[in-house]
């Protein structure tokens, strides 16, 4: 599975002069955790997500604590969306195989990656995209590979697909190695699968 597979697109961003608030109002009307920041000439210079939005932006409620609380220090409080984003963020590319993907982000600690091909922006995965992708039904998962191997067979049915907990098995005819193999990959390409076993009946029998 690639990044291309799963991710949004298009991809609600930003620029850098934007405020805070209306930086907060987009991600809460589009239901995303974080929004790249493009400059005037469209070019990827940051990413801003929710954490960087609070940074500084909720008050200290004195009722909170019995204790007397310390004067506090004068802040800026950040106004522009350019004040809190992350510079230079972690990118990958529409090719990118998803578990490359999750590992990049689990390394890099972010929860959101924009997806950048030939220096544009094209979609952006997020965490929830991934486990979005792991989690979907057998019977999807049984449809839509059965569906993707019909179709690379001209519409016939020369394959029969079973799914258990995402595992994906392919029995069948097969006219030698090579199809076996394009058959697994067409298989694997579908989101949400785990793995695939191919079972040539010809050679069992």
């Amino acid at each position: 599975m690639r990044a291309k597979d799963i991710m949004s697109s298009p991809v609600h961003t930003v620029e850098p002069a934007a405020s805070v608030e209306l930086a907060a109002r987009v991600m809460a009307e589009r239901a995303v955790t974080a929004l790249p920041v493009l400059d005037d000439a469209g070019a990827l210079v940051g990413i801003v997500s929710e954490g960087d939005l609070l940074w500084r932006r909720v008050p200290t409620d004195p009722t909170a604590s019995l204790r007397r609380l310390p004067e506090a220090l004068p802040t800026v409080r950040p106004e522009a969306v350019a004040d809190v984003m992350s510079r230079s963020p972690v990118t990958t590319h529409p090719d990118a195989d998803l578990a490359q993907v999750a590992e990049t982000m689990l390394a890099y600690d972010v929860r959101s990656m924009p997806v950048v091909e030939n220096g544009v922006l094209v979609g952006i995965v997020s965490r929830r995209d991934i486990l979005r992708a792991m989690v979907r039904g057998d019977e999807t998962l049984t449809r839509e590979v059965q569906h993707r191997l019909d179709e690379y067979a001209d519409g016939s049915r020369d394959w029969v697909v079973g799914v258990r907990d995402g595992l994906v098995t392919v029995s069948g005819t097969f006219t030698d190695a090579d199809e076996r193999k394009i058959v697994a990959v067409l298989a694997r390409t579908v989101p949400g699968v785990a793995a695939v076993r191919v079972e040539d009946q010809q050679a069992a029998g």
